[in-house]
């Protein structure tokens, strides 16, 4: 079987993890520690590989001359640019369609203008793994090509729900939210949606490509499972995923990030298991993978995947 491994980054700044922890706002220095220390380690990682990578960036980040200036290295170095939003609101599903229509196309407009309209994205990831009928809807006017959004792994978000039951006992509110449940049982596998009901197949302009799932069990295989998981069990997971095709492999920004090299305050520290990780372990289990997936793998980014799609309804 000839299979192809998709690997993307998304580019959350440390707000969003405060956020999602209840946590007050992060250290003003910290802002675009993400962008700053975790996007180069990625690219010497990939770059290394020769892994055409996606990075799906946040509009906002790309405000200072140092973001921009980011974007645009990123491109001239070859990697796909996606929208992941403005200002990465974790409800985005919920906003109404005019919002969501401004949340896309800001992002939109600020990678343009940073790397340059041959770059400007033709895919999007939501915050949270969430769509809707009008965020499909916004991305076929705009003529996005794909959307990379589902994941439809319940052991996922059952472990979700669980953290975000215990904040509640605990008195504090998580900035994140449950999303809409018929994802769960989306098609792993690439496929184009139907554009009232974007968990089920049907004709919609834009390929949805999930993000990946363990056949079978739909466990979680993303940055995080990688970083966390003992080595024995990630290679069994890695295994069983030979059954598949297509491997859609995300990863995010923080699985590069060093709690004391780059100065994550302990709040945040204590309450997300992988910062409590170093970078070493990080680094060794990424590049672990990565080079047991290049064995038996050809990488393509994203938009590649989306162009064979919707040319033979197939990756």
């Amino acid at each position: 079987m000839r299979r192809v491994c998709s690997v993307s980054v998304d580019v959350d700044p440390i707000a969003c993890y405060y956020r999602i922890h209840g946590l007050s706002a992060p250290p003003a220095a910290l802002a675009d520690v993400v962008m700053r220390r975790g996007v180069p380690r990625f690219v010497e990682l990939f770059t290394r590989r020769r892994i055409p990578a996606t990075f799906f960036l946040v509009g906002q980040c790309l405000q200072a001359d140092s973001g921009r200036a980011a974007a645009g290295e990123l491109a001239r170095a070859g990697f796909e640019l996606g929208n992941h939003t403005d200002t990465h609101p974790y409800e985005l599903a919920r906003l109404s369609r005019s919002q969501i229509a401004r949340e896309v196309e800001d992002a939109h407009e600020r990678i343009a203008a940073a790397a340059g309209k041959e770059h400007a994205p033709v895919g999007f990831r939501a915050p949270g793994y969430d769509v809707s009928p009008s965020v499909l809807d916004v991305l076929a006017e705009l003529g996005y090509r794909y959307d990379s959004s589902l994941f439809p792994s319940p052991p996922y978000y059952l472990a979700k729900a669980g953290v975000m039951l215990a904040m509640v006992l605990r008195g504090r509110t998580s900035g994140s939210v449950m999303g809409d449940p018929r994802a769960l049982l989306a098609p792993a596998q690439p496929y184009r949606p139907d554009l009232a009901a974007p968990w089920r197949r049907g004709q919609a302009p834009m390929v949805e490509l999930p993000v990946a799932v363990v056949p079978g069990t739909r466990l979680p295989l993303i940055g995080t499972s990688i970083v966390l998981l003992p080595t024995a069990l990630r290679a069994r997971l890695l295994e069983w995923m030979r059954a598949r095709s297509f491997f859609n492999l995300e990863l995010h920004g923080l699985d590069l990030i060093d709690a004391d090299e780059d100065g994550i305050p302990a709040a945040l520290v204590a309450r997300q298991p992988d910062l409590r990780r170093p970078l070493s372990h990080k680094r060794r289990a990424l590049e672990a993978t990565l080079d047991r997936l290049a064995l038996e793998y050809e990488f393509a980014p994203l938009r590649q995947v989306a162009a064979d799609v919707q040319r033979e309804g197939r990756v």
